[in-house]
């Protein structure tokens, strides 16, 4: 049986990804609590509640694990509603608490990356009008400015916006985020915001810190063609590439910005990021449905006999992995997998998910394609917004009565290509083996 292990290149950050309102617990100032409060919105009437009780102090346990098990990065972002209450006061004691958090990253030695905004909005902003305000890119800098200057000291990599394209798609073209809207007048306006946001802020974290590295974490989606030979399906599969995956980007590369069928300049934004930042999950197959008006005229499926995940969510197919880093590299600067991973309570699925995830990287990085890091996720099972408590991306278990933790068998798969710095035969052999021919032909 071969014996081979796949090296990544050394100082590769190896991490997990979590965001505020999924893990701290008592976030009560925000979209999202609002949203929890209706009826019907979240799956089964589920709340956040204490989600992890990070803001408890449970961080502190989880970020040890996270060190013991190899990790040498984490990714987490900061709480807007806690920062900011109030348009016109801050929260310095919540300020001081995020920077212990970021103290622990060193302590631990593990570098952190911080998210700006990831989905969740002070309640105050939302009364604003969200995202759809054109005077919300001037108020998110401010914030920007203020948490900048707090953390400098302990970061200097930086995400901006977390998936602007699905906050767009999922609350302003029928996704079940809030606000609940589907328009697509509205969605123009709340991603042409957000790159006007971006490229303010990514403009402040530079004049504040020289050396930042600033980007953006674009949920990649690969879309194919559900019947290959039908013109109408490859159509649509490419309308929903460039407004999905390349709208965002190409707005914050070249300035332009293009989505559903509008076009306007921002010139602004152009060259304003330093990095790629790529979360990716899965592939769709693309049906053209004429008659479909609610759903944009088509239909999204995973293949026949996809290997799924619990819920049938997410279907695992690596070989999406490599397109998604096959495309990054086209904008020619570092990238990093700033999100991967696939819920599975149970962990029959994940071992080989991210074994096969991670291999198709090592592919891209032997292609010379310069990536930087992976950050899986989840490192503890977490809130999964409109989905809730019934979805389990977590390498560790929650109950989140009791907080108990549980450590699943894919701690230890991660756990050793952390430590390895790479895939090794004898690792996959035992924790995936129904993927080893694959991995490790003779």
């Amino acid at each position: 049986m071969p014996q081979a292990t796949y090296h990544f290149p050394n100082g590769f950050l190896w991490g997990t990804a979590t965001s505020s309102h999924q893990v701290e617990g008592n976030n009560t100032n925000n979209n999202w609590a609002a949203w929890e409060a209706q009826e019907g919105r979240i799956k089964f009437g589920h709340k956040a509640g204490l989600a992890c009780d990070w803001w408890g102090g449970r961080w502190k346990e989880d970020f040890d694990r996270a060190a013991d098990t190899g990790q040498n990065a984490h990714r987490l972002s900061i709480e807007w509603s806690r920062i900011q209450p109030k348009p016109d006061s801050w929260n310095e004691e919540a300020l001081n608490y995020y920077r212990e958090m970021i103290r622990g990253h060193e302590q631990r030695n593990m570098t952190p990356m911080v998210t700006l905004h990831h989905f969740s909005d002070p309640l105050w902003l939302m009364d604003l009008g969200g995202w759809e305000n054109p005077d919300v890119p001037a108020l998110f800098d401010k914030f920007v400015a203020k948490v900048v200057e707090a953390l400098k000291e302990y970061v200097s990599l930086w995400v901006t916006i977390n998936e602007p394209n699905v906050y767009t798609y999922g609350g302003y073209l029928g996704g079940g985020f809030p606000p609940g809207k589907n328009d697509l007048k509205s969605a123009f306006a709340v991603l042409s915001n957000m790159v006007q946001a971006h490229a303010l802020a990514y403009r402040t974290i530079h004049r504040i810190q020289k050396h930042a590295r600033v980007g953006i974490a674009l949920n990649y989606r690969s879309f194919a063609p559900a019947r290959p030979a039908s013109p109408f399906d490859r159509w649509m599969a490419g309308f929903l590439h460039n407004n999905f995956n390349l709208s965002f980007i190409r707005a914050i590369s070249e300035g332009t910005f293009r989505f559903a069928l509008q076009k306007t300049t921002i010139p602004e934004a152009a060259k304003t990021q330093d990095f790629v930042g790529i979360n990716y999950y899965s592939r769709d197959l693309v049906a053209f449905k004429p008659l479909a008006f609610n759903s944009l005229f088509h239909k999204l499926s995973y293949p026949k006999n996809a290997d799924l995940s619990d819920t049938g969510f997410i279907a695992n197919i690596p070989e999406g992995m490599f397109e998604a880093l096959k495309w990054a590299n086209r904008f020619k600067l570092p990238i990093i997998v700033t999100e991967n991973g696939v819920e599975d309570a149970d962990d029959h699925l994940r071992p080989r998910y991210t074994i096969q995830h991670i291999h198709q990287m090592w592919r891209a990085v032997n292609f010379n394609y310069p990536i930087k890091g992976y950050f899986h996720w989840s490192l503890v099972d977490n809130f999964e917004w409109e989905r809730g408590w019934t979805q389990r991306f977590g390498l560790w278990g929650l109950d989140p009565e009791t907080q108990v933790r549980t450590r699943r068998p894919s701690v230890d798969v991660y756990a050793d290509i952390c430590q390895r710095n790479g895939i090794a035969s004898e690792m996959v052999e035992k924790y995936a083996p129904e993927v080893f021919a694959s991995l490790f032909p003779a």
